[in-house]
């Protein structure tokens, strides 16, 4: 016996992580913030000011502009993604309990721009800071 199933194919289509679930989230949940604040806000550990084109070097960023995030069950730090300018170049998942919110992304860039960090908890919109870098032939 043969079944069929239904296959659906979306092309150029990209949504938004709560796409269908918008009800769910009021405004200040949609839009990401920066301003500062203690326990949200991530803060670049360690990040070169000027790089050499193409070379690999570290970006350390932690959640918690003046202090360390809580990761427990009931709040933690769903990720911590690390743009370009508007480009997202590097992302990490954390699990409750077991992450601690501080991750190092190495990269290599061909361009100058803004770094920006952008951290997520439950309970909250997501969080970003961000630090000028230059890139140098």
């Amino acid at each position: 016996m043969r079944s069929v199933l239904p296959i659906l194919v979306v092309i150029g289509l990209a949504l938004p992580a709560f796409a269908g679930q918008e009800e769910q989230f009021t405004p200040e949940y949609k839009q990401v913030r920066s301003s500062l604040d203690a326990k949200h806000t991530p803060k670049f550990v360690a990040a070169p000011d000027q790089v050499k084109r193409g070379q690999w070097f570290d970006v350390t960023v932690s959640v918690g502009a003046g202090g360390d995030h809580p990761s427990l069950t009931e709040h933690h730090v769903r990720y911590i993604a690390l743009y370009l300018n508007t480009a997202e170049i590097a992302r990490v998942y954390l699990h409750p309990v077991y992450s601690f919110p501080r991750v190092t992304f190495t990269i290599a860039l061909d361009e100058g721009g803004m770094l920006r960090a952008l951290a997520e908890p439950t309970h909250s919109a997501g969080w970003e800071a961000s630090k000028k870098i230059t890139v140098t032939p």
